[in-house]
């Protein structure tokens, strides 16, 4: 299933890239497995929204050839495309700043498929975002997401040994996956085709712990406090009718 990325860290440069780029879980593994569930070709305009450092971009790219639209909030597009043509994907990606919370800048039905990798949970957990998306992509396309959650909601008994870590962002973003397709569910205009707990978790979050992001030692108390009790990654994919 994972290939691409196997082949892709066992180069050192590529490796440093990695640490460079990753903002959470390893997002290329996460990207290549979410991608797995996906029949994309070399045809399709893909929106990676909440790229990051685009190691989705990359993934999309390079094992599938499709032309991908960059998009971040955090990472400015002169940052992703300086990146972009170090890596030699600048002729199939477009950097583009976006706030999804505000609109998106593009025509109905432009997409293929919205593609989105550790970003949705910061944006996508009211009822009303989905339904401003779904018309971006065109009919019989897709929405696929990946994102941090929990094998099961907190509430308001929050684990005492996640206690220390616990802020007022993990209380908005992090939900179950049953959370999460209950809020899918209740959308018009799509059918929920996937939804599952991911298989490489663990591995994406370890690999998390070896980047060179400031958060990182942070995460490394947590995730050894957690010990593999409470997170899982959610994947949730839906067809556009």
């Amino acid at each position: 299933m994972y290939t691409f990325t196997n082949q892709f860290i066992s180069s050192q440069n590529n490796m440093e890239f990695l640490k460079a780029s990753m903002m959470g879980p390893n997002a290329m593994r996460v990207a290549e497995e979410l991608a797995s569930y996906l029949n994309i070709n070399e045809n399709m305009r893909i929106l990676d929204l909440g790229c990051g450092c685009g190691l989705s971009t990359l993934l999309l790219t390079q094992k599938y050839g499709a032309k991908v639209f960059a998009a971040d909030l955090w990472i400015s597009p002169t940052e992703n495309y300086e990146r972009f043509k170090a890596i030699g994907i600048d002729d199939k990606a477009v950097p583009i700043s976006v706030d999804a919370t505000k609109g998106l800048p593009f025509a109905n039905g432009y997409f293929d498929l919205l593609f989105t990798v550790d970003a949705y949970h910061y944006f996508g957990d009211t009822e009303e975002m989905l339904p401003s998306l779904i018309p971006f992509v065109k009919k019989g396309g897709y929405i696929a997401v990946a994102i941090p959650g929990l094998k099961y909601e907190f509430g308001k008994n929050v684990p005492d040994d996640m206690q220390p870590f616990w802020n007022s962002e993990m209380e908005r973003t992090l939900h179950s996956l049953a959370w999460w397709k209950d809020l899918w569910q209740r959308t018009e205009g799509i059918e929920m085709v996937d939804s599952r707990e991911m298989a490489c978790c663990r591995q994406a979050w370890e690999e998390w712990q070896t980047g060179d992001h400031p958060i990182v030692a942070e995460d490394i108390k947590m995730m050894k406090a957690e010990g593999g009790k409470y997170f899982n990654l959610v994947q949730l994919i839906a067809k556009v009718l």
